[in-house]
């Protein structure tokens, strides 16, 4: 079995129950499929079974794309980049069902690349089947008003609907993490809270975040110039948390802070 590279997060999912399960979260048949770090193709081969119309895969191991090339020739078409430097409204025409085994070290960067990478007009995928290490999956779910509750939280709620499928042990990788993941069910959401640029509520999220122990006192004066008239209109009590405002409050927040600085 080929050595997996620490400095690339790899661990390869083996277990075939785990597998099956994962390919059955959604009718694949006659779908254009993304898969995102394909390791040697365990899942790949169970994508395959189920008779999509077309398979993409993006792996940046270049030993483990010549594994993918002698497995599965020409049934799949291989991207041999990194997945952060692709943009993937190019990739295809057909809108795309992707599935990942992120790397663990780089999940979150990835995720919220594409949460703010949604074009309004045509979205390039339908539904994301990813795994995340269980403490980020645990972060993404997380409601207000909890620990685990934060910008990961916020960002990816406002866009998509998430389900949590199940949990999943360090037995059923190779090699082994030390951690347990947890498979997540994204699906973009058809009505949702417009901004003129998502990556200012990633701002006002990071700015409120970065001491999420403290008042929000002092983030919320440096983003809006000390106005403790906005703080009393959006009834808004500056001696709280960041984890004690919902999801509505930081969305009307970042189109406050847009107005102002458009």
């Amino acid at each position: 079995m080929i050595k997996a590279k620490k400095s690339l997060g790899q661990n390869f999912l083996i277990d075939q129950n785990i597998l099956n399960k994962i390919i059955k979260v959604i009718d694949l048949k006659k779908r254009h499929i993304l898969e995102v770090g394909p390791g040697t193709g365990n899942l790949t081969t169970k994508i395959l079974e189920e008779d999509p119309s077309k398979v993409l895969v993006v792996e940046k191991d270049n030993e483990l794309v010549k594994i993918l090339k002698d497995k599965f020739n020409s049934k799949v078409k291989i991207i041999n980049d990194d997945i952060l430097n692709i943009q993937e409204n190019s990739l295809s025409n057909e809108t795309l069902t992707v599935f990942g085994n992120l790397p663990y070290n780089i999940s979150t960067e990835i995720l919220i690349k594409w949460i703010l990478g949604i074009n309004k007009k045509k979205i390039w995928f339908d539904y994301l089947v990813l795994m995340f290490q269980k403490e980020v999956a645990e972060r993404i779910i997380s409601k207000y008003n909890t620990k685990n509750y934060g910008r990961l939280s916020i960002l990816t709620n406002w866009r998509l609907n998430v389900k949590k499928i199940c949990d999943i042990g360090p037995n059923s990788f190779y090699p082994k993490p030390n951690v347990e993941s947890t498979l997540l069910l994204f699906e973009p959401k058809k009505k949702f809270f417009n901004l003129i640029d998502p990556k200012n509520l990633e701002k006002i999220t990071r700015v409120f975040f970065m001491h999420r122990r403290k008042m929000i006192k002092k983030p919320f004066f440096q983003l809006f110039d000390k106005d403790k008239k906005l703080a009393f209109e959006m009834g808004i009590n500056l001696n709280y948390r960041p984890q004690n405002l919902d999801i509505q409050t930081y969305l009307d927040l970042t189109k406050k802070y847009e107005n102002l600085t458009s």
